[in-house]
């Protein structure tokens, strides 16, 4: 359809052909819809409510157990009354994005074709600003849907670079906080899994073109990227969970707040109790 024919739609209508129309990226389908993308990609993805219960409880009870597979998670909601199939957990995770620590990465498992990278940072001690920088992706459960979240982060000072979020696991959202992050300098080395997200070319790309080493969490490797678990936890139970967002305009407003409080005011004991814009922005001048 034309762009000139979406734009005589209804918004709801423009969205519904934006779903339907998956063989053009959602930067273009947006285009050719007239639509800016945060309308699309700040949209919930809609799911029954007897799922978003589950999915909250999964993805609380993943936060404090990541070694929780489908097996194990199967039988935790067992014990708290719900009787549930494995079946049917093992979809909702894969929804969700996640997997056990063991015996894969958290997020998706490599596209067929894509370059995988060799992990750079077993036994390297972290001493400096700008030496690695990481992304992750997590769920973030909303009242009547869901979203993705996905941030980059300095590992030596916890600052919180660009964060982005997606209704979508696509690589989009993910290349977009890449490029954002890229406005405060570069590492020397960007570490992520081996998520189809990150083992793109569309992001490995970007970090080639300006000279950055790519590294990628080995398979099982709990503590690869255990700095950007602990912001998923921090952000969850300090902003996300008490909440309890009604949508995604609303989640975005707030993890706005959020993350500029969590960089200019939130005092980190592993930083001698300074703030991470202090550390960063001091080592980085």
């Amino acid at each position: 359809m034309a762009r000139k024919k979406t734009l005589g739609l209804p918004l709801a209508s423009r969205r519904n052909w934006i779903e339907a129309n998956r063989l053009y990226s959602f930067r273009r389908q947006c285009r050719l819809a007239g639509l800016s993308r945060s309308v699309i990609y700040y949209e919930p993805v809609p799911e029954s409510t007897e799922n978003l219960l589950l999915m909250r409880l999964i993805d609380k009870q993943y936060m404090e157990r990541p070694e929780y597979g489908n097996p194990r998670m199967t039988d935790w909601l067992h014990k708290q009354g719900y009787a549930v199939n494995h079946k049917r957990v093992a979809r909702l995770m894969r929804t969700m994005g996640l997997q056990a620590i063991t015996p894969g990465p958290h997020t998706s498992k490599p596209a067929p074709g894509h370059k995988i990278y060799p992990y750079l940072l077993r036994g390297v001690a972290i001493e400096r600003v700008n030496q690695v920088w990481a992304t992750d992706i997590t769920y973030i459960p909303l009242q009547k849907g869901y979203m993705f979240l996905t941030a980059v982060i300095d590992w030596y000072s916890r600052y919180v670079l660009a964060w982005e979020l997606s209704n979508t696991l696509d690589s989009t959202f993910c290349v977009s906080a890449l490029e954002q992050s890229l406005g405060f300098g570069k590492p020397e080395v960007f570490n992520t899994d081996q998520g189809s997200q990150f083992t793109s070319e569309a992001f490995t790309k970007v970090l080639l073109g300006n000279q950055i080493s790519i590294s990628m969490d080995g398979r099982g490797r709990a503590l690869d990227n255990v700095f950007t678990e602990r912001l998923w936890w921090t952000v969850k139970y300090e902003e996300v969970y008490p909440k309890d967002y009604a949508d995604g305009q609303s989640l975005h407003h707030g993890l706005e707040r959020y993350f500029e409080y969590y960089n200019h005011e939130r005092n980190h004991s592993a930083l001698d109790k300074k703030t991470p814009a202090e550390v960063f922005f001091k080592q980085a001048a």
